[in-house]
């Protein structure tokens, strides 16, 4: 998956806090007399440029969203045996307090803020790429899937530590099948 998907998986991280910015930013004039007038729609863009850009990158996410289900969706390898699992789903929740709930916080009607904004989601994007923390995603755990610490026998009687991110409930002893995100990251299911 490299970079590219590293970066997809960031974005679709941030669904959240786009919906956030969209609720707390739009400006939609309502005026109910009868001698309204329409104010253009050069004017009104020009008011919600800030929830615009949020909605391009809620389509994106959409689109990348797509692409990484059409990418799990081909052939997995049976790779290995769960030796030793733990629950991860706290990434998540950790996640979602560290980066997301405080940039909402900031004043998004200053042009100012709105590139410390994009400057801080840049510079959190790198770290989460560099560090391999693109996994602690919340838009995937509301999408129904779970991360899991394991400790995993391959065929070859090797072990290997992992985080694996299912849409089933995994257990110990469970054979899975995996689709490799990162070196120790993988998109993994149940055999069947």
């Amino acid at each position: 998956m490299y970079i590219w998907g590293k970066i997809e998986l960031f974005i679709i991280s941030l669904w959240l806090l786009f919906v956030l910015i969209i609720v707390a930013t739009i400006k939609i004039p309502i005026y109910f007399e009868t001698d309204w007038k329409f104010i253009g729609v050069y004017k009104l863009l020009k008011m919600n440029i800030v929830p615009l850009i949020c909605i391009i990158f809620l389509i994106l996410g959409w689109i990348f969203m797509k692409r990484l289900k059409y990418k799990l969706s081909g052939s997995k390898q049976v790779f290995m045996r769960i030796n030793k699992i733990q629950d991860g789903n706290y990434e998540h929740l950790t996640f979602l307090t560290t980066y997301i709930v405080p940039l909402i916080s900031l004043n998004l009607t200053e042009k100012r803020n709105v590139i410390i904004l994009f400057m801080l989601l840049s510079i959190i994007g790198a770290i989460c790429v560099k560090t391999h923390l693109f996994y602690a995603n919340p838009s995937l755990a509301l999408l129904g899937y779970h991360i899991y610490v394991i400790s995993a026998v391959t065929r070859t009687g090797s072990e290997k530590d992992l985080i694996l991110i299912s849409r089933e409930r995994l257990t110990k002893d469970m054979s899975i099948a995996y689709r490799e995100l990162d070196e120790k990251i993988y998109f993994a299911g149940a055999v069947k």
